[in-house]
């Protein structure tokens, strides 16, 4: 399984941003697509998830702010992202899990490389 995510830059607060994980592979559809993200300095954080049966999570720092969103045609995996704050800034990175229990990916995990999101105030 490989994930390619894309759809990083450089924006101002305030602005939206949507990030897109192409999949590989036949887990897509079975597994549970997570986006964590990761400021320096911190530890990576898990921000979103949703299962393919349409079930969402999100953390509370990005909550009613994020959408995640899933294209079983397509293999692709979303990540809507709207009035984004300095805070915001990481590098993010989506992943695929075999199991999401108590607020966290479990199981089986396929990563995909970063991409890098800026937010200037």
């Amino acid at each position: 399984v490989q994930l390619q995510a894309s759809g990083g830059g450089l924006v101002q607060a305030g602005d939206s941003l949507r990030l897109s994980c192409a999949a590989s592979g036949r887990t897509f559809s079975t597994y549970f697509m997570n986006w964590f993200r990761q400021a320096p300095g911190k530890e990576r954080e898990l921000i979103a998830s949703i299962a393919s049966g349409g079930y969402q999570y999100y953390g509370e720092s990005v909550k009613g702010r994020f959408t995640a969103s899933r294209d079983k045609a397509t293999n692709t995996g979303f990540l809507q992202m709207n009035s984004l704050k300095p805070k915001d800034a990481a590098t993010y990175y989506c992943a695929l899990s075999s199991l999401f229990v108590r607020g966290a990916a479990k199981g089986t995990i396929y990563w995909g490389q970063g991409t890098l999101v800026t937010v200037s105030s």
